[in-house]
């Protein structure tokens, strides 16, 4: 084992906290549902950007290259100033929901370039300009912008021309699991002598503003460049500065981490140091705004450099409970053996990729997927009923946004989709980052799994929760997916043996999720799903969480789908752990005869208005049911129509004879059930052959696959997209007798503000979705084998095996990353600095979705999260790739692992 899988194990058995400090700092609080408090619920104003560095939080902090504890505590974080600034950079800038002409938007380049599972060595790079930061001219460029333009981003200014700007690196290192060492190396990619001042900053959390514990702890200088943080449950952390010149220990600044109530709401300042007190004293010489005393709650320790070009200044800190007398002795050996041992934690995860340009990409996906988690901190009934030493809450806020989710108690390190565009949880986004993270962290992964699912997040009446602008929303049921699949990865793993308390813990929420859905989401109790929402922003005609204009409900191809695709993850989980508890065969019929029914409502002949598929067509559409009882195929082809493939298991005829209870209640459903049988594949098999359940029969498969694979409608060079690009030149119009409404093929940003934001299905590449493609088509593949092809590309001529197109579809979402024949990356798009200049050609950002056509990356720049599926896509199109990268149809069977 290496050394970081020895200190995994450490961790999981307790015997030490490796993981007590992390990148758990979100790097945008400001903007929140969590710390709006005003009238009318419009987050992004209460508390702005500009406002931010004057107004302490409720609950919790932000930081640049920032980490904590693991409640948050005790945070530290880099603030940097380059002499032209109006303010600190001490936290990252972007653009609300109403100034970015595609949303909200951050307008920075920071990378994250790499960390171990524990954060026993950690590394990220942030952009400074040289020149004053542009934020002015950002948000009025972008104003002027229309929905059809592109984003004015932070390149498009400019401000990195000619290199004037400074490449700062961020690295920590953990001599033991309180013991941090910290370097920050500052280089001036610019032609001329540029200054800068680094201020590393330590604050405490503000927890004693709000009328419910008044403690305070403190900072304190304990002598020339140190100071201690003294906390009544951390205890004492002592912070050793390294001087940045000879003989000249760096100046130690002291605040508070209190709200700057005279700056922003015109109260007396009573002789405070407030938060922005830093601030004031660096950029506008206010020596006034910080404790002569050297105390408080916040610190920073400034250094100056002037740094020529080409050259670089660095700054050595080390934060530990120890007392050191010589703090930097063993600096330079400690930083150098956690980053050897991370190189090593990486070669042997590695080990079958060959590629150098492959294995950078994954790693640095590896990383995003781990600098992405967060401590959130979120108690419902504390926000909507209000603190005892501020202002009430607003009249109505106990029956406005997520007053139904009282219960809702959430105080957790949890993996984000993006720490600045989506600073929270989400349930379908987090179910995806569940499956690369488990390639590294396969505790960490079922945790995250198990705490959706936990009493203080999961609603009595078996919701889960969606995401903090709307608890209620709905995603898609993924997550009993994400469960078997992390579950089937840990247990190979460990050769063979399974998680089976984790398994059972999650399966036993699940059934009462399940069971939310059915009473909640198939109003005509005719197993047709609606859903609403499920994720898929502006994918149809209407908003599916609003009441539609024509009245009545949309039965939903895809949330369906979905609960076919959720009734085989859990009937095959009851198999599971039917191996050892003989109960689970019955439960495990129960959610078999689930999928026949949904399976049969989707498939069956008869009134076509009352059947999904389209035969015409032969594709599956959304139907609207209007309150004169007529249903209209709503005609978009869209992955709406593909989500079906999904649904798909393959059982082995052994393992059902292993369940007589279960094989005994399918026998007779299938005996009494007629019409249900002929959903299933060779029923009853032969020793040693296998059961097919889908939803889709051969000729269907066929048909459906003829379309996806259609260059001219799906399939592009980098992935499904998510609409035809038939509609391109064939936009899909709904009429009604007030306003038509339409459809149309947008390969980009979106032009439709049906869901605001940047959020755009109408066309790019998503990974969530080509993910489950690729699977699904491996699963169909198992059962079918070599001798069951599909043209690929359609009309080419060229027929392949299904388990050739699910890897000929990986090899096309790699090449979103990958240089081409020409050395481009696509994701980059025609960015010459991106594609070409040393110092950003390697860094790579992984976007949340991609251009159809070009593969540009678009929408929030470091979702990680879902696009940190290409770590299971990379490597050779060979059976060892598919063994670890990708699942094989090996997987499907648990006793072959």
């Amino acid at each position: 084992m290496t050394q970081e899988q020895l200190r995994l194990s450490d961790t999981t058995a307790g015997n030490a906290a490796w993981k007590k400090f992390g990148p758990y700092l979100t790097e945008r609080q400001w903007g929140t549902v969590r710390e709006d408090y005003s009238a009318d619920g419009n987050a992004w104003d209460f508390i702005t950007h500009h406002m931010a560095r004057s107004r302490a939080y409720r609950w919790g902090e932000e930081g640049l290259a920032g980490i904590c504890d693991h409640r948050q505590r005790l945070c530290f974080g880099l603030a940097l100033w380059n002499g032209q600034d109006e303010m600190l950079k001490e936290r990252l800038y972007g653009l609300t929901n109403g100034q970015g002409n595609h949303g909200e938007d951050v307008k920075e380049h920071y990378y994250y370039l790499d960390s171990t599972p524990t954060h026993s060595y950690m590394k990220m790079l942030y952009k400074y300009p040289q020149q004053a930061f542009p934020y002015e001219q950002l948000v009025a460029e972008s104003a002027r912008r229309s929905r059809q333009e592109p984003e004015y981003e932070l390149l498009d200014t400019g401000i990195f021309d000619e290199g004037r700007y400074f490449d700062v690196f961020v690295e920590y290192a953990k001599a033991g699991p309180d013991d941090l060492l910290i370097q920050i190396t500052a280089h001036n990619r610019g032609p001329a002598t540029a200054r800068l001042q680094v201020l590393p900053q330590l604050w405490f959390r503000n927890t004693w503003a709000w009328g419910l514990d008044d403690y305070r702890p403190q900072l304190r200088a304990t002598g020339p460049g140190r100071l201690e943080a003294e906390h009544r449950e951390l205890g004492s952390y002592h912070l050793y500065c390294d001087h940045g010149l000879p003989g000249l220990p760096p100046p130690l600044l002291f605040c508070d981490n209190d709200t700057n109530g005279p700056r922003l709401y015109g109260l007396p300042s009573q002789g405070r140091y407030f938060k922005d007190g830093i601030n004031d004293y660096v950029v506008e010489g206010d020596a006034a705004a910080i404790n002569p005393a050297c105390k408080g709650t916040k610190a920073a320790v400034q250094y100056a450099f002037s740094i020529v070009a080409g050259g670089s200044a660095t700054v050595r800190l080390r934060l530990s409970r120890e007392t050191h007398g010589a703090p930097f002795q063993d600096f330079e050996e400690l930083l150098t053996r956690r980053q050897q041992e991370a190189d090593a934690f990486y070669d042997c995860l590695q080990q079958d990729l060959a590629d150098a340009d492959d294995r950078r990409i994954q790693r640095q996906a590896f990383a995003g997927m781990l600098w992405s988690k967060q401590y959130y901190y979120y108690d419902m009934a504390q926000w909507l009923d209000g603190d005892p030493a501020v202002l009430p809450p607003p009249p109505g806020r106990d029956k406005g946004r997520n007053s139904e989710w009282r219960h809702l108690y959430n105080a957790d390190i949890i993996s984000m989709p993006d720490k600045w565009e989506y600073p929270w949880y989400a349930a379908w986004d987090l179910a995806f980052h569940c499956i690369p993270l488990a390639m590294v962290d396969a505790e960490f992964a079922k945790s995250q799994l198990r705490l959706l699912t936990r009493d203080w997040y999961m609603h009595p009446s078996g919701q889960l929760p969606a995401y903090e602008w709307n608890l209620s929303d709905v995603n898609p049921p993924v997550h009993a997916w994400a469960t078997w699949r992390v579950y089937q990865m840990d247990k190979k793993r460990n050769n063979g043996q399974g998680d089976t308390y984790f398994l059972e813990s999650v399966f036993h929420k699940l059934t009462l999720n399940f069971t939310w859905w059915v009473n909640h989401k198939d109003k005509s109790n005719r197993n047709i799903f609606e859903g609403g929402f499920l994720g898929l922003d502006n994918i149809g005609v209407f908003d599916r969480s609003a009441p539609l204009p024509t009245g009545g409900t949309i039965e939903q191809s895809d949330g369906t789908s979905w609960m076919a695709m959720y009734a085989l993850n859990l009937m095959r989980m009851a198999l599971e752990l039917a191996r050892t508890n003989p109960v689970y065969q019955e439960i495990a019929g129960k959610f078999f005869e689930h999928f026949l029914y949904i399976a049969d409502a989707m498939t069956r002949s008869g009134d076509g208005n009352f059947n999904l598929w389209d035969e015409e067509d032969q594709f599956y559409y959304d139907v609207l049911h209007t309150p004169d009882d007529r249903r209209t195929k709503l005609k978009v082809r869209s992955i709406v129509g593909l989500i079906p493939l999904f649904a798909v298991e393959v059982l082995d005829e052994e393992l059902l004879q292993a369940m007589p209870e279960f094989s005994h209640r399918v026998s007779w459903l299938l005996e009494n059930r007629p019409q249900l049988a002929a959903l299933i594949s060779k029923w009853p098999a032969a020793k040693g052959e296998h059961h097919l359940l889908s939803l889709l029969r051969p000729d269907r498969l066929k048909h459906l696959l003829q379309r996806m694979l259609d260059e001219e409608e799906f399939l592009s060079d980098y992935g499904i997209r998510a609409l035809s690009r038939y509609h391109l030149e064939h936009p899909y119009v709904f009429h009604t007798p007030t306003t038509d409404f339409s459809v149309s093929y947008v390969p980009g940003e979106s032009d439709s503000s049906m869901f605001g934001g940047n959020s755009n299905w109408r066309g790019p590449v998503w990974f969530p979705i080509n993910y489950l493609i690729i699977e699904s088509l491996q699963r169909f593949h198992y059962y079918y084998g070599d001798s069951f092809t599909v043209e690929y590309p359609s009309g080419s001529g060229q027929q392949c095996t299904l388990d050739e197109v699910a890897t000929a579809l990986a090899g096309r979402l790699a090449a979103l990353f990958r240089r081409d024949e020409q050395g481009q990356r696509p994701a980059f798009g025609d960015n010459a600095l991106l594609q070409t200049d040393p110092h950003f050609k390697d860094y790579l950002l992984f976007y949340e979705y991609f251009h159809g056509d070009s593969g540009q990356g678009l929408g929030a720049s470091h979702q990680t999260g879902w696009t940190g599926l290409i770590v299971r896509l990379l490597g050779a199109p060979s059976e060892q790739r598919k063994e670890h990268f990708v699942f094989s149809s090996s997987t499907m069977a648990p006793e072959r692992l």
